[in-house]
């Protein structure tokens, strides 16, 4: 199987992934695409417990965004009806796998039945230590960093800090994902290469993976695949490749 020899040093720390191709998914068999959401939740397990499994620590998973609010509003419906149930689902067995949970995004566009079950799942798996799961839902890269930049203007308004201070440390730790690692991976399913307004600060040193996989489909040979990717790469992060040699050696 790809990637069993990669060696957990050189495991990406943190994988974060646009789970693309549950309409078209649904649409090729014939299905209306809320079908093709409710199999993608198959695979949203799939990659939790293998991603464990394989030593990462952080896994965001990008399940909807900013823009996603211009769908069809009967599939948004149906959409926020399955966050729910399987939020109700599959929360107390994240906690039986030491699973932390933890959601970044809009939550003030989110109904209050969904907003208090996101609280309760984060307060109930925050001691866990084990897989740091992060779903994005309601998020926009756009978004989260003119947040971050509000709160950072809001400091200096009150006294708290001073323009001279503004550097890319107060910026990055005022973002949804402030306080961890930024990805080392980025995968996209569903044959589409663009990041869609995804952990746009987050992503600057990234590696892309881009799988032809629709998202139901995507399973534990197609992670090891990302990560075989990954383990590849050499991360220059603006150096040369004899800079980094000479440093090896």
């Amino acid at each position: 199987m790809p990637g069993t020899d990669a060696k957990a040093s050189n495991l990406p720390v943190h994988i974060a992934v646009i789970m693309d191709g549950n309409g078209r998914w649904a649409k090729k068999r014939g299905m209306p695409r809320h079908k093709g959401h409710r199999a993608g939740v198959k695979s949203v397990r799939k990659t939790i417990e293998y991603a464990a499994q394989r030593g990462i620590k952080y896994l965001t998973l990008f399940a909807f965004s900013s823009e996603n609010w211009r769908r069809p509003e009967d599939e948004v419906s149906k959409l926020m009806a399955l966050f729910v149930d399987a939020l109700q689902r599959e929360v107390d067995e994240l906690h039986r796998n030491d699973v932390r949970l933890e959601f970044i995004g809009e939550r003030d566009r989110l109904g209050k039945g969904l907003v208090r079950k996101i609280e309760k799942a984060e307060a109930h798996t925050r001691g866990n230590n084990g897989l740091h799961l992060i779903v994005a839902i309601a998020y926009g890269g756009r978004w989260d960093i003119t947040e971050a930049v509000r709160r950072v203007i809001g400091k200096i308004a009150s006294g708290e800090a001073a323009a001279a201070d503004i550097d890319e440390l107060s910026i990055g730790s005022e973002l949804q994902l402030g306080g961890l690692p930024d990805p080392d991976l980025l995968i996209r399913t569903g044959g589409e290469q663009r990041i869609s307004n995804f952990l746009l600060w987050n992503l600057a040193y990234a590696e892309l993976y881009f799988s032809d996989t629709l998202w139901p489909d995507f399973d534990e040979q197609d992670l090891d695949r990302a990560i075989e990717f990954y383990v590849q790469r050499q991360r220059r992060y603006g150096h040369t490749g004899e800079q980094l040699g000479a440093v090896e050696c």
